[in-house]
């Protein structure tokens, strides 16, 4: 069961687009299937962790990065769970900054809040038509 939760996490999260390239975060290898893991914590819910590559090690975009693979996930994830995100360890020069940065639902509010980092998000979380 986990492993099929596995797989609809990672077609969710595999067509969004990075913030800079024409690319999806699948083509660049940011997300592969390995990089999700989801652990059943209670009845009908599930915890989901995943564990996202940035291309360079110093990305400036890590973070907008994990903002998308969040407001995806909450969006169109049709069951109940508990979501962590993490950059895949030694991966990012400011990994454990990041990590705090994209797991704290008051700092992802208040991003979602700026006008112009939520229209560069919803343009990555788009699918394509």
């Amino acid at each position: 069961m986990e492993q099929d939760r596995a797989l609809e996490v990672y077609d969710i999260i595999r067509t969004i687009r990075d913030p800079e390239k024409p690319n999806t975060l699948e083509e660049l290898e940011v997300v592969t299937e390995s990089c999700v893991e989801v652990q059943e914590i209670g009845e009908d819910e599930y915890l989901v962790i995943i564990r996202f590559t940035p291309t360079v090690p110093h990305c400036s975009l890590a973070t907008l990065i994990g903002l998308c693979l969040r407001i995806k996930l909450q969006r169109c994830l049709p069951f109940r769970h508990k979501l962590e995100i993490y950059i895949s360890e030694g991966t990012h020069s400011t990994e454990e900054d990041i990590n705090k940065q994209i797991n704290d639902k008051e700092r992802v509010a208040a991003a979602m809040e700026n006008p112009n980092l939520r229209e560069i998000v919803e343009q990555c979380v788009t699918e394509p038509d």
